[in-house]
């Protein structure tokens, strides 16, 4: 089709196009001028040319348009979290991911009535118990789902095992042999602040410790959670290059080389003031998800920073993806980012990136010694605090918050939930990797003036 169109046109080589820019330039350097440095050490050029891209490029999934509109319910109540459950099927959702506060949770009562076929609920449990997967797993029967733990993830997080390692690592292959799935989330790394490169890594390091506890059992499939920034094109990128890289490892072990991609908006850009602003950010994020080839897509309400869960701000956020879906028809067309030379370079770049990081830490003892010797989070740390000196420069730029302010806005009296970072001093194996966003210290500086 391309060559029936444009056959009457001569070719222009990229050698002739960065000639041209530079007559325009009139002088000025071209590096210098036009060129972006990242802070992952990309070099982002200003156009991108087939003569300097290696195509086709394999397509890191073939069904991008088949992912699911996911709602996330904390279960404090079990009845309520079940009537809501099929409330929020009702309206749209397409899979349920239900977070699990303790064994005591009775799901029969929690599934009474809910859909066994077609609709997958995932078990995000917050405890490391193989007796309650067991008991999860015969009630479910042929019900899709995935049970969601993630020993490592909790030690990062909160810097203890849930008892020990030894105990931990005990009952996880036992709830592995059960699930034959592993979870890696990746959301802790990103909201604390990571670059791009740094997330690729950490997970796919994540991954491998597993994969090195478990004897590389080949039923293995993983499911990676991860937060979406709003670097459009580079998170596109991430989640394309994640495929890539966990293919790579997996064939290592000679496990499955497919994934599953769960992606949800970061809190790390949300703003307190100028709320609405989020909605626009969650838009363009889950669109990056979906293009980036997420299988499971999950939504952050506009308010979730400093409401309480509640009805309006969860139904916003779920018509953002229903409107993606249905009339934007993002469900429509497979990998529609294949192709693209910019998106391809920066896949192939983050995962090189990525991969050459990934074999540092593995040479330095991996992701659990480093861990315990503090060289994940100051790495994490250095990065935040960069991207934090470019948000106070105003270079990052919130509109509504660092641009743009308005100062008639007022929120104190707005707080349901402490929107802030809280610091809890206790003794902890390690010292924890800390989520915080961007707009916090601004913040907190206005609701003092109101």
């Amino acid at each position: 089709m391309s060559k029936l169109v444009f056959n009457e046109f001569e070719e222009v080589s990229s050698k002739q196009w960065k000639q041209k820019i530079q007559v325009d330039l009139k002088g000025a350097d071209y590096n210098d001028t036009l060129i972006w440095n990242t802070n992952e050490g990309i070099d982002v050029r200003p156009f991108y040319h087939l003569d300097e891209t290696e195509l086709p490029f394999p397509s890191p999934n073939t069904k991008a348009s088949l992912w699911a509109i996911n709602q996330t319910i904390f279960v404090a109540d079990v009845e309520k979290s079940n009537a809501k459950a099929k409330e929020v099927l009702n309206r749209g959702a397409e899979s349920i991911t239900f977070i699990v506060p303790s064994s005591g949770v009775n799901i029969n009562v929690l599934m009474k009535g809910l859909p066994n076929t077609e609709t997958t609920f995932h078990f995000t449990l917050q405890f490391c118990s193989d007796t309650f997967v067991k008991e999860l797993k015969n009630l479910l029967g042929t019900t899709p789902h995935t049970v969601q733990i993630d020993v490592i993830g909790n030690l990062a997080k909160t810097g203890n095992w849930y008892r020990n390692l030894n105990s931990d690592f005990e009952a996880y292959k036992s709830i592995v042999a059960i699930t034959n799935g592993i979870t890696i989330n990746m959301e802790l790394y990103q909201n604390a602040g990571a670059n791009h490169v740094q997330e690729l890594a950490y997970g796919l390091a994540h991954a491998n410790e597993y994969l090195n506890h478990l004897e590389g059992n080949p039923a293995i499939k993983p499911t990676f959670k991860v937060s979406v920034g709003s670097n459009y094109f580079f998170e596109i990128a991430k989640l394309r290059a994640l495929r890539l890289l966990w293919a790579s490892l997996a064939a290592e072990y000679k496990a499955d080389e497919t994934c599953h991609i769960m992606a949800t908006p970061t809190k790390r850009n949300k703003t307190l003031y100028d709320y609405n602003t989020n909605m626009l950010r969650t838009t363009t994020e889950c669109m990056t998800a979906i293009l980036g080839g997420a299988d499971t897509v999950g939504n952050l309400a506009y308010d979730a920073i400093y409401h309480k869960d509640n009805e309006f701000g969860e139904r916003i956020a779920r018509n953002q993806l229903l409107m993606l879906k249905h009339e934007s028809y993002f469900n429509k067309v497979n990998n529609p980012a294949d192709g693209a030379y910019y998106i391809e370079q920066l896949t192939e770049q983050l995962a090189e990136k990525a991969l050459e990081l990934f074999k540092d830490i593995e040479q330095q003892g991996g992701l659990l010694r480093q861990l315990k010797e503090g060289t994940i989070q100051r790495k994490i740390k250095e990065s935040a605090t960069k991207e934090q000196e470019a948000f106070n420069k105003g270079e990052l730029v919130l509109l509504g918050t660092n641009k743009h302010p308005n100062p008639e806005d007022k929120m104190k009296d707005e707080l349901e939930l402490y929107p802030f970072l809280k610091t809890n001093p206790v003794k902890t194996l390690i010292p924890p990797i800390i989520e915080k966003r961007l707009a916090e210290a601004l913040e907190q500086q206005r609701i003092k003036s109101e």
